[in-house]
C-alpha cells in the first residue's frame, strides 16, 4: 500500500508539472504574437511596446537619431585666400552687370549666389539682382522685401562691388544690352561670350539667370558662393522674427523636432509623371496640369517608382520615419503647400505621428497676412524653420532640398534625411509580407548614406549647393583618424595588391547614391566666338523670347 501510495503522489506531481510546463509555452505563444504585430497590421500604428521605441532622441541599438556623432569633427569654412584680391582691386570702373532671377524663392537663391561671383569673374559691379515676379510662383516681392540688401551689399563689400541700381548715363539711368548665357557656363565660357559685350556697352542685363554658372570652379569662387549663401543672404527682418517665432514655437512643445519638406502638391505630382492608385481621377487631373509644360513628354509611372523618381506619399514618409526609430511622441512641422488629396491623403501621416503642425496651425491668420498673399515670403518662412529644425526631411530633390542640405552640412552637419527612393519603392510595396522589425531592419540598411552624416556624399559630386565640400573642413581630430584609415586600407590593398577582383574601391556609392546629372557642361564652350558677337547674341535672345512665358522645368523644383 505504502508502495502504491508512493507511485499515485509521483504521478500526481507529474501531471501537475505538465500543467505548468504547458500553461508556460501557452503564455510564451500569446507574448510572442504580441510582439511581432506591427504598425502595418493595426492602422493606429500605436505601439509602446515597439522594439524601436525612440527614447531621449536616441533608439536601442541605433545611435543617435538626432545627431551624427562625426558631425563634431567638422565645420564650415569660406573664407578667402591670401591671393583673393580686394574688390577695389578687382573692380574695373564703367562694367555693370544687371541679373533677372527667375524660379522660386530656392532658385533665385541660387540664382543671386551666381550673380555675385560672374560679377566677380567679369571685375564688374553688381546691380542688386532682380527677382522673378511673372513665372509659375507670381510673387511681386523684390529683393529688398524679402532678403536684407543692405546687409547683403556690405558683408560682400570686399569681395565684389554692389549697388542698388545703374548710374546714370548723360542724365539718364543706362539701358543694359540684354543677353542669355548657356547653363552651366564656366569662368571661359562668361569671358569669352559676355566680357566682349560688356567692354562695348558697358551695361549688361542676363536674363533667366538659374544654373547659369558652372558647378565646378576654383577653391575662392567656391567660397565665394558660400560667403554669399551662407552669410550675405538674410531675410528682412520681418521674415526673421515670424520665422524665428515659429521656431519657438515649435521648440516650447518639444525640445527635438523634424521638419517634413512633404512637396506632395499637385503640380509636383504632375510633374514626376508618377501614379498614386488615385484611378482615373488622378490621371486625368495630373495629365491636365501636366499639358502646361509642353517640353515634358510622357513617361512609364513604374519607371519613374522603381528609380526613385517619384516623392514618396505621406504615408511611406511616416512609416520609413517610425521604422527608423521615431515615436508617435515626436512632433513634426509639415513644410507644404496644399497637398493632393488633401486630408484624406495627409491622414495616414497624421496618425503615425499625431504631433502634426504646420506654420497655418501654429501662427494666427493675423500673424500670417502680411506674408499670406506672397509665395516667396511663405516659403522663407518654411525655410527658417527647416533650417533650425533638428532633423530636416527632404521628400524630392528639388532646389529648397538642396540648399538646405548644404547650409546644414556648413553649419554643423545637421541630421538631413532623405529617402532612398529605389530601394524603398520595393519594401513598400511588399511590407504587408513581413513582420514589423523585418520591416524596420530593411529600412535601416538601405537609408545608409542617406542620414545626413559627414563624407556621405563624395566631393564634387551633385550640385555645389547640396554638397559644398570646399567650403567644409576638417578638425585635427577628423585629419588623424583620416590618416590611421587610410594606413590600415593601405595595409589591405598591399596585402590584396596581386588580387584583382574587378570591383570598385568606390563600390558604397554605387549602389543607392542618387541619381544626379552631370551637372558640368557647357556645348561648344572651347569654340572660338565669332566676329560679330552683338549680332549672335541678339539672334540667340530673340529664339529664347519666343518660350519667354512658358515656365522651365526647373520652376516646378524650386520650392
Amino acid at each position: 500500500m505504502a508502495l502504491l501510495r508512493r507511485r499515485y503522489s509521483n504521478s500526481k506531481h507529474l501531471r501537475c508539472f505538465i500543467v505548468a510546463i504547458s500553461v508556460s509555452i501557452l503564455i510564451l505563444i500569446v507574448l510572442i504574437s504580441v510582439l511581432v504585430s506591427t504598425p502595418m497590421e493595426n492602422t493606429n500604428h500605436h505601439h509602446a511596446h515597439r522594439k524601436h521605441k525612440l527614447i531621449g532622441g536616441r533608439t536601442s541599438g541605433k545611435g543617435d537619431l538626432w545627431n551624427s556623432s562625426l558631425s563634431r569633427l567638422y565645420y564650415g569654412c569660406s573664407e578667402a585666400s591670401k591671393k583673393f584680391t580686394s574688390a577695389q582691386d578687382n573692380t574695373i570702373a564703367n562694367r555693370y552687370l544687371v541679373i533677372s532671377c527667375s524660379g522660386g524663392l530656392n532658385q533665385q537663391r541660387t540664382g543671386i549666389t551666381d550673380a555675385v561671383v560672374a560679377a566677380r569673374i567679369l571685375n564688374a559691379t553688381l546691380v542688386v539682382p532682380k527677382l522673378d515676379e511673372k513665372s509659375f510662383w507670381k510673387d511681386s516681392s523684390n529683393f529688398g522685401e524679402i532678403f536684407n540688401v543692405d546687409w547683403f551689399i556690405s558683408f560682400l563689400a570686399n569681395d565684389v562691388k554692389i549697388i542698388k541700381q545703374l548710374p546714370e548715363k548723360g542724365g539718364k539711368i543706362m539701358i543694359p544690352r540684354r543677353m542669355r548665357v548657356p547653363r552651366k557656363c564656366t569662368a571661359k565660357c562668361y569671358r569669352n561670350r559676355v566680357l566682349p559685350v560688356l567692354l562695348k556697352k558697358h551695361a549688361v542685363h542676363l536674363t533667366k539667370f538659374d544654373y547659369r554658372l558652372a558647378n565646378k570652379l576654383d577653391k575662392d569662387l567656391q567660397k565665394l558662393r558660400c560667403r554669399v549663401n551662407y552669410h550675405a543672404l538674410k531675410f528682412t527682418n520681418s521674415i526673421h522674427k515670424m520665422g524665428g517665432e515659429l521656431v519657438r514655437r515649435m521648440r516650447s512643445r518639444s525640445t527635438h523636432f523634424i521638419a517634413l519638406h512633404l512637396r506632395f502638391e499637385p503640380d509636383m505630382l504632375a510633374f514626376s509623371g508618377c501614379y498614386y492608385g488615385g484611378g482615373e481621377k488622378e490621371r486625368r487631373e495630373l495629365g491636365a496640369i501636366r499639358k502646361r509644360w509642353k517640353t515634358l513628354h510622357s513617361n512609364n509611372p513604374d519607371k519613374e517608382r522603381r528609380h526613385g523618381r517619384c516623392p514618396l506619399t505621406p504615408e511611406e514618409v511616416g512609416l520609413m520615419l517610425r521604422a527608423l526609430g521615431f515615436g508617435s511622441d515626436v512632433h513634426i512641422y509639415v513644410a507644404s503647400g496644399d497637398v493632393y488629396g488633401g486630408e484624406e491623403t495627409l491622414a495616414p501621416l497624421k496618425r503615425l505621428f499625431p504631433n502634426f503642425h504646420s506654420k497655418d496651425t501654429i501662427a494666427t491668420k493675423d500673424e500670417l497676412a502680411p506674408f499670406s498673399s506672397f509665395s516667396s515670403r511663405m516659403a522663407a518662412l518654411d525655410f527658417i524653420v527647416c533650417d533650425e529644425s533638428n532633423v530636416f526631411v527632404t521628400n524630392n530633390n528639388g532646389n529648397m532640398a538642396r540648399i538646405l542640405a548644404g547650409r546644414r552640412r556648413y553649419f554643423g552637419h545637421k541630421r538631413t534625411i532623405r529617402p532612398n527612393g529605389r530601394k524603398l519603392y520595393s519594401l513598400f510595396l511588399n511590407r504587408t509580407q513581413m513582420s514589423w522589425d523585418a520591416f524596420a531592419s530593411k529600412v535601416h540598411s538601405y537609408q545608409r548614406g542617406f542620414m545626413g552624416e559627414p563624407n556621405e556624399v563624395r566631393p564634387g559630386r551633385g550640385e555645389f549647393h547640396e554638397n559644398p565640400s570646399t567650403c567644409i573642413c576638417e578638425n585635427s581630430e577628423a585629419k588623424l583618424n583620416k590618416d590611421t584609415r587610410y594606413q590600415s586600407q593601405s595595409r589591405i590593398s598591399k596585402g590584396n595588391e596581386s588580387k584583382d577582383t574587378g570591383e570598385s574601391n568606390d563600390d558604397q556609392y554605387n549602389d543607392g547614391e542618387p541619381l544626379w546629372p552631370d551637372t558640368d557642361y557647357w556645348d561648344n564652350q572651347n569654340e572660338p566666338l565669332e566676329k560679330d558677337v552683338t549680332n549672335i547674341i541678339n539672334s540667340d535672345y530673340d529664339e529664347l523670347q519666343k518660350n519667354e512665358e512658358q515656365p522651365e522645368l526647373e520652376e516646378l523644383l524650386s520650392d
